[in-house]
């Protein structure tokens, strides 16, 4: 960070500046430009930077936004100049810092339970691939460490796992009162999120693994099974079948009702969605409940995970290996293949942005089915023949209909 602590005598310089009605104005030196209708911003001609200017006590300090693009200075502007009145940050070590950051996410009244412990998860796996930093002093780490780590942490991990890491390392060294230019972690870059390709089982391989789960002969074969079946008809998040109660589930109006998992707390979004009872889930339920005769007030599925059997299932039919989630895609794309419109299918699987993040993830789905549906499109040159009623017949045709 380019940090100038400027003097009365620079203040006299910028004084000197003409002052008119116009949105800026220019040193006598032709060198720094103010922008009067945002206060602080600054930039300095030569090189086009600009800069942020506050005045702490008698001193006034300058410091540079690190770019020469009005818009991104103008974004930077009001965190460089609270950082600029900030007093110097007393460093404490990494695990303080630590502390004090998962005490925020837990303090954090707009972050839901799923949220809160999935950050705690990335601090977890940031401490173990990287053991001696929780031991560093928060002065002690360079940018070449994060450099190391980030090499080591990137060839292990998908994209998105290494950009949160990231993050929370960039947090929690923020919090230590590291600001952004003396941030370690800041320079190092963001690997770009490749979508996952999905590799979903077909009809018959789906069955497939429902039977090799069901009859492993395990004592909660069955029920392994049923709760993979469950999540390929209904859509829902494995956190959110766990909360499926029977009294959820009406089978006379044909749908069950689902508490929304990922919901934000500060969202005004409805907290419950509903789920059509599909012919496969309808057959499911019914035969879950004549054989367990349960109370209203029962989980549906009686399991609360079943990735083990999930997994050994696969590799015994001989398909790509698919997770709880994974299920909840199969359920979208077999109805996008039935033909439902996706901003439906969003619906039920409880998206709340009319459908942006299920055409981004399943359009490619639709533009095939429109494909299809574009042969059936004809604009053919043979004419359309009526067949040709003879009188008898019309008038035969119109005794019978008496």
């Amino acid at each position: 960070m380019l940090l100038v602590l400027m003097t009365n005598s620079s203040d006299t310089e910028m004084a000197g500046a003409k002052r008119t009605d116009k949105l800026t104005t220019t040193s006598p030196d032709g060198k720094w430009k103010t922008f009067h209708k945002h206060a602080g911003l600054m930039q300095y001609v030569p090189s086009g930077m600009f800069f942020a200017r506050v005045k702490v006590g008698k001193i006034v300090k300058r410091a540079s936004l690190e770019t020469d693009v009005l818009t991104t200075a103008k974004d930077r502007l009001r965190l460089k100049i609270n950082e600029l009145r900030e007093p110097p940050a007393q460093l404490g070590t990494f695990t303080e810092a630590r502390l004090r950051y998962l005490a925020d996410i837990d303090n954090d009244h707009a972050l839901s339970p799923e949220t809160k412990r999935y950050w705690r998860y990335r601090v977890d796996a940031l401490l173990k691939s990287w053991p001696e930093l929780d031991k560093k002093k928060l002065s002690d780490i360079k940018q070449d460490d994060c450099r190391k780590w980030g090499k080591r942490f990137a060839e292990k991990f998908e994209s998105t796992n290494f950009n949160n890491t990231l993050g929370a390392l960039r947090n929690i060294l923020k919090i230590g009162g590291l600001g952004h230019d003396k941030n370690p972690a800041m320079n190092l870059k963001r690997l770009g999120a490749k979508p996952k390709e999905m590799t979903l089982p077909e009809p018959e391989q789906f069955e497939a693994i429902v039977k090799t789960v069901e009859t492993a002969g395990a004592r909660q074969s069955k029920d392994c099974a049923n709760l993979i079946r469950f999540l390929a008809f209904s859509g829902c998040r494995i956190s959110e079948a766990k909360q499926v109660l029977w009294q959820d589930v009406d089978l006379e109006r044909g749908e069950i009702r689902v508490h929304n998992a990922k919901r934000s707390m500060t969202t005004s979004a409805h907290d419950l969605r509903y789920v059509p009872i599909i012919t496969a889930m309808r057959e499911l339920l019914e035969k879950m409940h004549r054989a367990e005769n349960p109370n209203p007030t029962d989980r549906v599925c009686v399991l609360g995970e079943c990735e083990k059997s999930l997994t050994n299932a696969c590799a015994k039919v001989g398909v790509a290996r698919i997770t709880h989630h994974d299920l909840r895609h199969l359920f979208a794309t077999r109805c996008i293949e039935a033909g439902v419109d996706i901003p439906t299918v969003s619906r039920w699987l409880g998206h709340v942005d009319g459908g942006a993040l299920a055409m981004k993830v399943y359009g490619h789905l639709r533009r095939t089915h429109s494909q299809q549906a574009a042969q059936k499109v004809t604009f053919g040159t043979t004419p359309i023949v009526p067949e040709i009623v003879e009188p008898k017949q019309l008038t035969e045709t119109a005794g019978e209909t008496n």
